[in-house]
């Protein structure tokens, strides 16, 4: 298959959503595909064998780091050239909107995902009042697609739930080669203690966004005795985190890749994830396919995959004392947390990217299928 892949962020930015394109990519084309990458302009032309066309691009006011591509005839011209037997545009806002139009246009396979809550990112930038229009913008664009897919179940129930037709499940990938357990290193355990290697390292991996809410670990943070604080991440609300930990043991380290993130991973004693934002939380599987036990919050997809004391432990994201309860119990029962660390892994290692990524082609060969039937009239 010849696939057309619009996407609103890629590489050199770094998140749970290119870390997912990214491993699709490489794995559809070792099966023989080829990809072709639209994306705004990052300074690459080629990824793992695929085509990146770069679309030039502003900042966003809110999130510096994250480029809008701007949908222009160039594009058109590229899709000619490719003849694509599918277009899949992930999170369809600006630049995306050009894959629907073009799909459409082209009359091929058009697919698209849902990777970022938007709606709920409104919230905490005090947008929250515009939530039900931009739920009207997703629906006119996600439904132009012949099939929408989410990463988690509490997704695909709440856009249909928001009036968007045809969605179906896209499962969560992980790599599980990267992320283990002995990937463990004294010198990354010292180096994010900030030399001191024996106290507890709590780890928080991701975009540092309002949306996160990282500043809730700061509590568990204080109620956890000689404990210390490592965000792996960068983004726009660094500066006020900063601000806000200021005179804690946190430790900001900015971004890690590859071998050095996995040893962040594998060298924390639990990971931390307050936000309540999140379609999935691809992080999550990172730190569980390294043996981290994890503290999060039972919310949006998480509850996909963390069960509650069996492989981490999920709190209430109301109680304001939750994830403080559950923290203190996973730190102070060192039998129950290497029972934790154990199932963690054990989960991770039933999803590998090239069965996420499998199941995607099915997806598209079903489409394509659908497609080459004569029409009833």
């Amino acid at each position: 298959m010849r696939i057309a892949l619009f996407t609103e962020t890629f590489l050199p930015k770094i998140d749970g959503i290119v870390t997912r394109l990214c491993h699709t990519a490489e794995q559809l084309n070792r099966l023989g595909d080829e990809v072709l990458i639209v994306s705004p302009e990052g300074g690459l032309t080629e990824y793992k064998g695929c085509q990146i066309y770069g679309v030039d691009g502003f900042p966003l006011p809110m999130y510096p780091e994250l480029k809008i591509g701007l949908p222009h005839p160039g594009i058109g011209a590229k899709l000619a050239e490719f003849k694509p037997d599918i277009i899949h545009v992930a999170n369809p806002a600006v630049l995306g909107l050009s894959g629907l139009y073009y799909g459409k246009k082209l009359n091929v396979g058009l697919v698209a995902s849902y990777h970022t809550h938007l709606p709920q990112y409104l919230h905490h930038y005090g947008l929250g009042m515009l939530e039900e229009f931009l739920w009207g913008l997703l629906r006119t664009a996600h439904n132009q697609a012949m099939l929408n897919l989410c990463t988690s179940t509490a997704m695909v129930e709440e856009l249909r739930n928001h009036g968007i037709e045809r969605v179906d499940l896209w499962q969560r990938g992980v790599d599980t080669e990267l992320f283990q357990p002995h990937k463990a290193t004294k010198e990354m355990r010292a180096s994010l203690s900030m030399g001191n290697p024996d106290d507890t390292l709590l780890l928080y991996v991701g975009r540092l966004g309002a949306e996160k809410e990282i500043d809730r670990i700061k509590p568990i943070l204080a109620a956890i005795p000689n404990a210390r604080l490592a965000l792996v991440g960068d983004g726009p609300n660094r500066e006020n985190l900063e601000q806000h930990f200021a005179g804690t043991p946190t430790n900001f380290v900015g971004y890690l890749r590859g071998e050095q993130l996995a040893a962040a991973y594998a060298c924390a004693d639990a990971f931390i994830f307050p936000s309540r934002t999140e379609t999935l939380g691809l992080v999550l599987l990172e730190a569980m396919a390294a043996g981290t036990p994890v503290v999060a919050a039972r919310s949006g997809g998480i509850p996909d995959i963390v069960t509650d004391g069996v492989n981490g432990y999920l709190f209430d994201p109301k109680d304001e004392q939750g994830a403080i309860k559950a923290t203190s119990r996973l730190l102070s029962h060192s039998d129950e947390r290497e029972r934790l660390r154990q199932n963690a892994r054990l989960e991770a290692e039933r999803w590998g990217w090239a069965a996420a990524t499998s199941q995607l082609r099915r997806y598209y060969q079903n489409i394509l299928t659908r497609q080459s039937l004569p029409s009833v009239a």
